[in-house]
């Protein structure tokens, strides 16, 4: 692959920035990517995705520097048909407002878009502020974070864009985000029989 594609342009890279700026969750570079894993699966941290297609940075005029859906606490999970919402960045970079009118997730549950999201050109767009705008609804398996759901994102002008949007855990950057509906608290460690031998003593 050439050099060129390896890398978004300047421009891109200003944006990404504003975008992690935007969002208050600083994006870490170097962490592996749990994107294959399984809800049997240790989880392993993972970071918005921003969207990629063909080793260039966005598509047809639009630009998503972060993208994630928000799963439970460290330890917890989701469960079967619950809700996640999804947070979008996005940047029309096209010369004319774009609308983002819908979003499926295949199987992997149906997307509420509460009003068609406009775009202006050239300005950068939060679907979670001031409150979520995507919630993606009866999820058929239960999620604790590290999984990848692929989303169809219907824009009026740009067309279906699609792209894979890791399931991230409430915790780090991520931990000053309202939780997601209905998601089971976290377990609380329970005492070994050796620390109880220890504490005898």
């Amino acid at each position: 692959m050439r050099k060129t594609k390896e890398n978004p342009p300047v421009t891109s890279r200003r944006w990404i920035a504003v975008a992690a700026a935007f969002l208050a969750a600083p994006v870490l570079a170097g962490c592996g990517a749990g994107f294959d894993a399984t809800t049997n699966m240790p989880y392993a941290p993972v970071e918005g995705q921003a969207l990629i297609e063909k080793g260039a940075y966005g598509s047809r005029g639009i630009q998503i520097p972060q993208a994630f859906i928000l799963g439970p606490d460290a330890g917890a999970q989701l469960p079967w048909r619950g809700s996640a919402p999804i947070y979008l960045n996005i940047l029309n970079t096209a010369g004319a407002p774009d609308t983002l009118q819908a979003v499926s997730a295949g199987s992997m549950g149906t997307v509420k878009v509460t009003a068609p999201i406009q775009l202006p050109s050239n300005q950068l767009v939060n679907t979670g502020k001031p409150s979520p705008q995507l919630m993606l609804e009866s999820i058929p398996k239960s999620l604790r974070g590290g999984e990848t759901i692929r989303l169809d994102l219907q824009f009026a002008n740009a067309g279906t864009v699609s792209m894979n949007v890791p399931v991230v855990t409430r915790s780090r950057e991520f931990a000053a985000y309202p939780p997601a509906p209905g998601a089971t608290p976290a377990p609380t460690p329970t005492p070994t029989p050796s620390a109880h031998a220890e504490e005898s003593h």
